[in-house]
């Protein structure tokens, strides 16, 4: 399973991203279920998770084997935080 995060927006307009590839990893199976999960609640919203989001804020993109899920500050799942923060290794 391929899994990129790219994230835009912010203060300064930074973008940063980054991509994990599971095959034959030890912990793929935590990336699976949390990409699962992830894909799961974006079925609720449409996929898009086009909310209400705030001036400044940020904005995610999240690619997991080519499905891409959209969301952005404030309105980021439980879920969505979570594989965001692993995979950039920094707060969301």
């Amino acid at each position: 399973m391929r899994i990129r995060v790219r994230r835009t927006g912010g203060f300064a307009g930074i973008e940063r991203s980054a991509e994990v590839d599971t095959a034959g990893r030890s912990d793929a199976g935590e990336w699976t279920a949390l990409a699962g999960a992830v894909l799961a609640a974006a079925d609720g919203d449409g996929g898009d998770g086009d909310r209400s989001r705030v001036p400044d804020g940020f904005s995610y993109e999240i690619t997991i084997d080519g499905r891409t899920v959209r969301c952005g500050d404030p309105a980021v799942t439980k879920e969505q935080r979570a594989l965001i923060v692993r995979l950039l290794k920094e707060g969301a």
